[in-house]
């Protein structure tokens, strides 16, 4: 089951994940986009937005910092584990904080703005779900782990850590991941099952960067009667003299 789990099911969500972008990309140029509802209210979106999104980009950075830097190579630049422990479950617990409101306020208002609800398509509510479960996981993981240290404090540097890194090197070592609390266990799953719908979601937008702008020449808009400047007309009657 530990092989099934932990190393059949995340290979095939990453094979879906990257032929899904290829063929979305491919097939649905279009379709990638963020689908944007910005014209339909402006309000809830200027405050949930940026916190979801600094949000996961502080949870992004802390998962990629705990699962691929080794425990070896803090030790050895003298940060003890105390101390990576402390900024680790702080800084997690801060940026999920913000991710979770950000998020609530994005459904609230996707809910409850007639507009915005309509464009929501049935992918939309799928992802909202499963994003919603993983950092709800994520956030139980750290707070129950790390400081309810309930069965024990468990050190996900010597396990789960160790199985990603064996996982991205093609030598996937299940019982790692067998070994680890349910909690962890779970929440890997749901968040491979999210990178398996990722390609057909709208979070597409993530691998979509406009570097064009940087290198495009600067637009130039010229009025097309020197008589009418700008989208007022002119005022009726002669010209000052003098």
């Amino acid at each position: 089951m530990n092989e099934f789990l932990f190393v059949i099911v995340p290979y095939l969500c990453l094979a879906t994940f990257v032929v899904g972008h290829v063929w979305r990309y491919r097939y649905d140029k279009f379709g990638w986009t963020t689908r944007s509802s910005q014209l339909y209210e402006n309000r809830l979106l200027r405050i949930g937005s940026p916190l979801f999104h600094f949000g996961m980009l502080g949870v992004v950075a802390g998962h990629i910092i705990g699962l691929l830097v080794p425990q070896s190579w803090t030790d050895w630049l003298g940060i003890s584990y105390r101390a990576y422990h402390v900024v680790a479950v702080g800084g997690g617990l801060l940026a999920g904080v913000a991710t979770v409101v950000g998020m609530l306020i994005l459904i609230y208002r996707r809910r409850t703005v007639g507009p915005v609800f309509s464009a929501t398509t049935v992918m939309d509510k799928v992802m909202y779900a499963f994003l919603a479960v993983v950092i709800v996981l994520g956030m139980w993981n750290t707070i129950a782990g790390s400081i309810l240290t309930i069965g024990g404090e468990y050190n996900y540097r010597e396990g789960v850590s160790v199985w990603y890194r064996s996982f991205l090197a093609f030598q996937p070592d299940a019982a790692l991941m067998g070994d680890a609390p349910l909690g962890f266990q779970l929440h890997a799953l749901v968040a491979f099952g999210l990178f398996a719908l990722w390609p057909f979601t709208r979070l597409v937008h993530v691998f979509s960067a406009p570097l064009g702008y940087l290198t495009r020449p600067y637009i130039v808009y010229r009025s097309r009667d020197d008589s009418r400047l700008g989208s007022h007309r002119p005022r009726r009657g002669w010209d000052r003299v003098g």
